[in-house]
């Protein structure tokens, strides 16, 4: 694995949701009808900073609404969280109390953070509220279809909600848990390498290390490690093909490395097949699913002319192969990188 600086040109648009993705919602109840929506939530007077226990700013904001306002929208947010985990039962949320908001203005969509906590043994969960980017939306998509991750969402007219992706962010794993001796550093990287292989194949950008997160779960006799991605704003819109490589990225120096210290060439090429059997397999369970999917996206502008150009140029550089030059659209790229790893399997 190699790695350098890789950049992100300028930042994405936000893309609006159009009425053919919504019937895409609307037919796998991916939509709902919510209270209130996200720029109920912008009703703020001002903020005050949020900051972590070792005194650091977290770019996270609280806002301040007038008290009529918060009554209104804290009742709104309960209703919202009882679609997204129980398909709108309210009593699931009948000892639960809205304990904080948060705004962060860096991101694309500039995301709220709810936390919801239960009276009466002090549980809480988070959820996010944003601006609906349809690009966002077809990013948790393919995360829902490709990858072994299960994503909750709900999106209610230009409003979306997420669930909250437990994990240990990528970063702070880095600092504080990869050279546990408890850890098995092979397994770490195998993980990663197979990360890599699905970013690649679902055009899935900027997977800097605070971007994904790790999760970790005691098996009988070692621990298993999977790494989630948990923004999906860089989804299929930058034309360089290296920003859909997380191996690139300076922020993931110490997953690199770990790699190459611990995997050898072959290692790492038998992960990456065995990461593509699992897409196909997944594929060909959801093949309806992924054809519904590709038929609306490739209608729509989710990049610029320019950036398909660069991207479908890069790829056939990449995996040696001119098919990727006759390729319109993002959604044709991806297309391509799936058939062409069902051909590798059945090889």
């Amino acid at each position: 694995m190699r790695m350098e600086d890789v950049k992100i040109s300028r930042k994405k648009p936000v893309y609006a949701v159009t009425p053919a993705l919504r019937k895409y919602l609307r037919h796998y109840e991916r939509e709902a009808r919510m209270p209130i929506d996200y720029e109920h939530l912008l009703d703020f007077y001002e903020t005050l900073p949020v900051i972590d226990k070792h005194g650091r700013d977290t770019l996270w904001e609280t806002p301040i609404y007038p008290p009529h306002v918060q009554e209104n929208l804290y009742n709104g947010l309960k209703i919202i969280y009882a679609e997204l985990k129980a398909s709108g039962n309210t009593r699931i949320v009948e000892h639960k109390y809205i304990d904080r908001v948060e705004y962060c203005a860096f991101g694309n969509t500039h995301p709220f953070r709810i936390r919801i906590v239960n009276r009466l043994n002090d549980v809480y969960d988070y959820f996010y509220v944003k601006q609906a980017d349809a690009s966002r939306i077809y990013g948790l998509e393919l995360e829902q279809i490709i990858s072994p991750n299960t994503v909750n969402y709900l999106v209610g007219g230009q409003t979306l909600v997420e669930e909250h992706i437990v994990g240990i962010p990528g970063d702070v794993f880095t600092k504080s848990l990869m050279h546990n001796p408890d850890y098995n550093p092979k397994r770490i990287a195998k993980e990663f390498v197979k990360f890599n292989e699905r970013c690649i194949i679902t055009l899935l950008g900027d997977m800097r290390s605070y971007n994904f997160v790790v999760q970790i779960t005691p098996d009988f006799d070692d621990f298993q490690f999977r790494i989630r991605a948990i923004d999906f704003d860089q989804q299929f819109y930058e034309g360089n093909p290296k920003i859909y490589m997380p191996q690139y990225f300076k922020d993931n120096l110490a997953y690199v490395q770990l790699c190459m210290e611990h995997l050898t060439d072959r290692t790492a090429l038998q992960y990456q097949q065995e990461e593509r059997s699992s897409i196909v397999h997944r594929v060909r369970s959801e093949r309806h699913r992924i054809a519904a999917l590709r038929d609306v996206s490739n209608t729509e502008e989710l990049s610029t002319p320019e950036n398909v150009k660069q991207l479908r140029e890069g790829y056939a550089a990449y995996y040696d192969n001119s098919q990727y030059l006759k390729c319109h659209t993002m959604t044709d790229i991806i297309e391509l990188n799936i058939k062409n790893v069902i051909r590798q399997v059945k090889l």
